[in-house]
């Protein structure tokens, strides 16, 4: 069953993949062919139970109405109300939303603002595929951090243009310095204290030998599988020759053979 890659940063970043014998690391697999065929069967990854839909990235219906991890705060967190004692399941948001958050700044094919628990950095931006990142705030729990973006919006995107992102069509240096200014000068004076620039900039070095010039996503209604060389892995994407990729993130839950 298919779940989101484990990464950890380094030079370059590592790709573990769940697998029934344990984690496996697909660096190892870069520059050599590889297939991965798709069963049908589909599972949620909150409940276990078999499902003829995946809804948000692998809950089946009832989960995607009832999970905390699906809550509309995971999308929008200005929402969130967990340092409130409220939420969906009181004992995840205080694990997971009412804890250290922090506002950042993520460079790709534009600068981009988000919002991430703070013990998720550097992973959230390894997951989006950045070329580079800087924290920019740090809130004591989600929503103040959500409610920083919501103003933020209105100068930076909140979105990764994908096909960009894998075409490796990004910005090549960063003044975040000047787009920190940029975001204090912007924000309401009730939130300035929470701002400051973390100078550790990440720097992301994504393991691949070969960048598509177009992107073809794989869709698993039109066929069930996906194989050729793999160039590379970037973001949740595997990278294969011939311009083929695929979300791994978009596809948890799904029974998948690999070889």
């Amino acid at each position: 069953m298919l779940k989101k890659l484990i990464v950890s940063d380094g030079d370059p970043i590592h790709y573990h993949l769940y697998t029934e014998e344990g984690l496996v690391l697909l660096n190892h697999f870069i520059g050599k062919e590889i297939k991965i065929e798709f069963s049908g069967k589909i599972y949620c990854k909150s409940c276990g139970k078999q499902t003829k839909k995946s809804f948000s990235q692998g809950f089946c219906y009832p989960c995607f109405r009832s999970a905390p991890e699906a809550a509309p705060c995971i999308i929008r967190p200005e929402l969130c109300e967990a340092h409130l004692n409220k939420g969906r399941n009181i004992e995840w948001e205080q694990q997971y939303h009412n804890q250290p958050h922090v506002v950042y700044l993520a460079a790709s094919s534009a600068i981009k603002v988000g919002v991430t628990q703070a013990a998720n950095i550097p992973t959230r931006w390894i997951d989006q595929g950045a070329s580079s990142a800087a924290i920019i705030a740090r809130t004591p729990h989600r929503q103040i951090a959500g409610m920083i973006e919501v103003e933020l919006k209105k100068r930076f995107t909140d979105k990764t243009h994908w096909q960009k992102m894998l075409r490796n069509e990004v910005l090549k240096e960063v003044d975040f310095q000047e787009s920190f200014n940029t975001a204090q000068n912007a924000i309401s004076a009730k939130f300035k204290d929470y701002f400051y620039l973390d100078t550790s900039l990440f720097k992301g070095r994504y393991p691949v030998l070969e960048y598509p010039l177009k992107v073809v996503s794989f869709n698993q209604e039109k066929s069930p599988s996906i194989s050729g060389v793999l160039n590379g892995i970037k973001g949740q994407y595997l990278i294969f020759d011939a311009s083929k990729v695929i979300n791994v993130r978009k596809y948890q839950g799904y029974e998948v053979r690999l070889t």
